[in-house]
């Protein structure tokens, strides 16, 4: 269908803003070193074919006339182009509505480029003049025929009617867009201020965009790197290519048989923020469920896929609690006991619905037995529920989400904000036991609507090292998920000593990492796997170990490097 005939549904030309400004610089640096920080690799050894194919992408960019990605300068063919500003639209290149942009170029290079592209082999990119894609499609109520939509532009100011433009098309149509957070520096602007999108920063750098947003919620969403340069403009493009890579996995079946549910883009969020890694300085709390500057974390799209992989798990009860009232586990599920049998998956995904009413609450309660680590080891613990703003309203239904032990009915840790729709649990340390992973409704007549259509992701893992001798060397082997770990060595068990091996490159076999280094005194070396290590008090320390308890599955074995007799190797998140 034709530009033309698309414009003739009603859009104004003028009745948005058109101030959208790009959020990176024009300079376009050929060739990128990081695409594996997000796992992108490791994901392609351990799969096949997950690059984008079947689905269809949109890239907003400001702005005309200077807004074109050049084919070549991509590596596509031209064929894989519509440039559309307004109501106009062409198939060719180069062309009489724009030009090319190195900014574009470098967007694109990241998101679809063949050479270090997250999705190379998209079927179709439009690209849009940013200034006017607001005017014509989202607010005019066209259907586009993106589900992804990449946006590393901003309009430098919080414009709420903007942010309900895009919400509001998001919910009814579907589409997910994702937006650069805003200027270095700077808080988080429109559009990347949406309820239903994904706001971005950049990891690396320390001025990324921070939230708040004005009316108290958590954004951004989530950071990555800033392939080309360190702006969010070009971390941007790596979550977009990330979602790409998940619809189409979704849609393939990679997710289970319920394509319907794992392409659902409130699950592609659910999934990308659930398998972030955190740096060690992120912090939460109930009522700010993301740090300020880096949201869930860093990008990993190989956790989030594998996450995907675990399949669609419903919840296994539901309980109707009294509005207002308790909801521990001890009380609340009449007649059910939590076995083995009867619990999740320690990784996976559900699309479902929640129904309160005006005299009770309602609680859908995902049990997990936690059970099968090492004497002694730890799991972490990370749980992500994602909801809209559905159209045409301007506030949310009330969600939560909460960990209790299921044995004592302690609770171990919630989120429960009332601004945002998005709720996010981390435990790194969780001790080995039986779990109900609780996401929660408003009732009393507190809500936008009885029901709410929900994604929950969830992840409880404890990671897995050995050390083996081999002929004259050392074999270190760990699981390729969890992703985000990094060995590390030292010559004193000190936490500031600890050094990142560099000199010797991991294979992967299967989906197992081995890491082969030589050995000289066979009685001296032990072994340390951390995740985040917090202290007794729950205070997190760095890389630590610090004291005993710090740390976790301890093997003694023979091992150097770069001639010196390292005594300690250990694994440590984050992978940067």
């Amino acid at each position: 269908m034709g530009m033309a005939s698309l414009f003739a549904s009603g859009a104004k030309a003028d009745s948005y803003p058109t101030n959208v400004t790009f959020l990176g610089t024009q300079t376009t640096i050929a060739g990128s070193s990081y695409p594996d920080t997000i796992g992108l690799m490791a994901l392609r050894t351990i799969t096949t074919n997950l690059n984008g194919s079947g689905v269809v992408v949109g890239q907003a960019e400001a702005q005309a006339t200077v807004f074109e990605v050049n084919p070549f300068n991509v590596g596509q063919p031209a064929s894989l182009f519509t440039y559309i500003v307004g109501a106009s639209s062409t198939d060719g290149y180069t062309n009489s509505l724009g030009t090319d942009s190195s900014h574009s170029d470098n967007v694109g290079n990241d998101f679809y480029g063949m050479s270090f592209g997250v999705a190379t082999n998209v079927s179709h990119v439009d690209v849009y003049d940013a200034a006017t894609f607001l005017n014509y499609y989202i607010a005019a109520d066209v259907l586009i025929p993106a589900r992804v939509v990449n946006q590393s532009f901003t309009y430098g100011v919080y414009y709420d009617f903007v942010d309900q433009a895009f919400d509001d098309y998001a919910d009814q149509y579907g589409v997910l867009f994702i937006s650069g957070a805003g200027f270095n520096n700077s808080p988080v602007y429109s559009p990347a201020t949406s309820f239903n999108g994904i706001a971005v920063g950049v990891y690396n750098n320390a001025g990324s965009a921070y939230g708040p947003t004005p009316d108290g919620r958590s954004k951004p969403d989530i950071t990555a790197w800033g392939n080309q340069d360190s702006v969010s403009s070009y971390s941007t493009p790596l979550v977009s290519g990330s979602a790409a890579i998940l619809l189409q996995a979704g849609t393939r079946g990679d997710g289970g048989s319920d394509t319907n549910a794992a392409t659902n883009m409130r699950t592609i969020k659910a999934l990308l923020l659930n398998g972030a890694v955190k740096p060690l300085d992120w912090t939460n709390s109930p009522s700010a469920p993301l740090h300020t500057v880096y949201g869930a974390g860093i990008l990993n799209l190989l956790n989030s896929y594998e996450q995907l992989a675990g399949g669609k798990h419903t919840f296994v009860a539901s309980s109707l609690p009294a509005a207002g009232s308790a909801h521990a586990p001890s009380g609340s599920v009449t007649g059910f006991t939590l076995s083995a049998t009867n619990a999740s998956p320690l990784s996976g995904w559900d699309l479902d619905t929640i129904t309160s009413s005006g005299s009770s609450d309602a609680v859908n309660h995902y049990y997990f037995a936690v059970t099968n680590a090492p004497k002694g080891a730890a799991y972490t613990a990370t749980a992500t529920l994602v909801w809209n703003r559905q159209s045409g309203q301007s506030a949310i239904n009330n969600l939560g989400l909460f960990l209790y032990n299921a044995t004592t009915g302690d609770l171990i840790s919630c989120s429960t904000s009332l601004v945002d729709n998005v709720q996010h649990v981390y435990v790194p340390s969780l001790a080995p036991g039986l779990y109900d992973l609780q996401v929660w409704k408003a009732g009393g007549g507190s809500y936008v609507s009885p029901s709410e259509t929900y994604a929950l992701a969830y992840e409880f893992f404890s990671e897995t090292s050995a050390v083996t001798p081999v002929g004259t060397n050392a074999v270190i082997t760990w699981p390729v998920y969890p992703a985000g770990f990094l060995v590390e060595a030292t010559t004193n068990y000190a936490r500031q000593n600890w050094v990142v091996v560099t000199n010797y490159t991991p294979v992967i076999v299967g989906h197992t990492y081995q890491l082969t280094v030589p050995t000289i005194n066979t009685n001296s070396i032990t072994w340390v796997t951390t995740t985040n290590v917090v202290n007794t008090n729950g205070i997190n320390l760095g890389p630590g170990p610090i004291i005993p308890g710090d740390y976790t599955n301890v093997v003694s074995v023979p091992t150097y490097q770069n001639n010196l007799d390292l005594h300690y190797f250990r694994l440590r998140r984050p992978n940067l």
